[in-house]
Parts: structure tokens; sequence; C-alpha cells
């Protein structure tokens, strides 16, 4: 299976309030982050909220420019490219927003909204236009009536649905879905979920899938990597991670997430202190202050994401000595 997508030191500051005649600060919101997508899989960041996975997926479809790194989009580094030069590229990378009601124009009809990429992006009529939209809503579950409503008119859900539609549209072969379902109820949760993994099959679609859920996320992935303050701690298949989890920030995670079933008793693995600031990192390993089994080395050395396992990597000095696995 080759690569779609591959992002190499990927790295991103954002100038932070500056004290009078202080030396300027940084908030370092990606720090180093490498990895990359096959084709037609499912590639899940997860992490704490702040630790930089919103971020990546904004410096990956070019709205904010990477301070260094490269971004391999097929055979292309989009990271060099200029607005001008990658916009045939936005065709073939789209977005499904956190909030669906917050990422439509309210002064707009559905029918608008959803056929904008076309636009910018086809020569299509008006007429043909109007049939790829009402044909777009009848793929992702709504009738071709709600093309004459406004957003105010639908429902969460259904504004969700519309933006899957819209994203759609122009035949992608990379969606970025952001935090997709989690302003959405629990059942609609599941009905979107269900309705992305069809379309991924029905168009072998290649999905980042960006969360704080581990149990959704265990759901739709194929590859999985954990965030923390800025840095990739750990990736490998979903399995794998789930199985036999090695960074100590992965266990915690994955201890909270709930098992469905009152008879069985999990042991939950509290972090000691709280969250470092993403303007003053820690030295060494930015997860030292809070891991149970730092040692004098990790409070001076930073650890590289380095492969226990076949295709299975973690980013701390010990994995697989002092740690106990799962």
């Amino acid at each position: 299976m080759t690569n779609l997508l591959s992002v190499q030191n990927l790295t991103k500051r954002f100038p932070a309030e500056r004290r009078f005649l202080g030396k300027q600060k940084f908030v370092h919101a990606v720090n180093n982050v490498s990895f990359e997508v096959k084709k037609g899989e499912t590639f899940s960041i997860v992490g704490e909220s702040g630790c930089g996975k919103s971020t990546v997926s904004r410096l990956i479809n070019h709205l904010i420019i990477p301070d260094t790194g490269d971004i391999w989009f097929e055979d292309t580094n989009i990271a060099a490219l200029n607005e001008d030069a990658f916009r045939p590229f936005r065709q073939h990378m789209q977005m499904i927003f956190q909030d669906p009601s917050a990422s439509l124009d309210p002064r707009m009809r559905i029918e608008d909204l959803i056929a904008e990429p076309l636009l910018l992006f086809t020569q299509m009529s008006e007429s043909e236009r109007r049939k790829r939209v009402r044909e777009s809503l009848e793929l992702v579950g709504l009738s071709p009536r709600y093309a004459e409503r406004y957003p105010h008119e639908v429902s969460g859900g259904q504004c969700q649905r519309i933006g899957i539609a819209r994203a759609l549209l122009v035949n992608p072969k990379l969606i970025i879905a952001d935090e997709p379902i989690s302003s959405l109820d629990v059942s609609i949760q599941a009905q979107i979920l269900i309705l992305l993994q069809q379309l991924q099959k029905q168009f072998n679609l290649t999905y980042i899938f960006i969360s704080h859920n581990l149990s959704v996320v265990e759901l739709i992935s194929d590859h999985v990597s954990v965030m923390y303050l800025g840095a990739i701690v750990e990736t490998s298949s979903k399995k794998q991670l789930y199985d036999r989890p090695f960074h100590p920030y992965t266990q915690a995670l994955l201890s909270a997430v709930p098992i469905p079933d009152p008879k069985v008793k999990k042991k939950r693995i509290l972090l000691p202190g709280d969250l470092p600031s993403n303007v003053d990192l820690p030295q060494g390993c930015s997860f030292h202050t809070r891991c149970l089994y730092c040692q004098e080395r990790c409070r001076q050395e930073m650890p590289e994401l380095r492969e226990i396992e076949p295709d299975h990597y973690a980013a701390c000095h010990y994995a697989g000595e002092l740690i106990k696995t799962a």
C-alpha cells in the first residue's frame, strides 16, 4: 500500500504575549512531527486538548504555514508552495470541521453552500451543479429538498451531513476530519461514523481523523498517533497500540477509556502534576514531569521516536524495559 501523505519533521510556533522589554516567547504548537498516511486508510491523531493535533491538520491543509518541515502529498512537497501554487491541491484535500453549524454560512442556502467547491474547481453549468448537489445530499442520507433550506433550519447532525456532502463534492483523495462528531449527540455520533466508513469503502477515501475519544478512534482507525505537548509520543497500528501500549502517556489515556460492563474492573492510571506550559517546555522528555517511571536521563535528554517493535514507535528511553507494558 503506497503513501498518499508523508509528513516529515513538521514544526510550528506562534508568538506568545511579550512583556515590556522582555524576550519574545513562543507557543510550541507542533514539535518535529513525522508520520505517513497510506492510501485508503484511516490515520487517527489523538491527545489532550491543546496538544497540537488540530494545528497539524491546518498545516497539512495549508491553512497555516509551517516554520520548518516537509509535507509530501503524493509526489509534491506542498509545504514549499505559495497559496496560488497550492490552490489546485485543495480539490484533493477537503476538511470536515468540529462545529458543523459554524462551518456553514447562515446567510446562504444549503444548495449554494454545497455548490461552492464546484464553482472553484469545475466548469459546470448551473443546472449541472444543482443536479450534483442533490445527488450529494442523497449520498449522505438527506432528502434533496434540504437544498432549499438554510443552516438554522436543520439539526446539528444534518449540518454535519451537509459538511460531509460538501467535502465529497469534488472527489477528494484525502479528507481531514477534525473532531467531526464531538459536538453531536451520542446516537447521532454513531450514525455519522457509520456514514464515514461507508463512504470510505465506496470511494476509496483516505481519512485523517482527529479526536480525543479513544473509543471512537478504536472503532474507525487503521493507524494511530498519540500527541503530547505538540509532539508524537507513540504511533502504530490500532491493534498494536490498544493491545500493547509502550509509552506511559498512552497507557494512562487507555486506562481512562470506560468499559461497557459493570462487572469488569479496570485499573485507572492517574498521572501526577499538571500539564506543562507549551511556552516553556520541560527540559529533556516533555512528559517527565508527570511520568510514573521517570529516571534522571529523562530529565536531561529528549527521547527520539524509535521503533520498539515492527511498525510500533514510541518516544521513551525505557519503553519495553522499565515500563510495565499491557
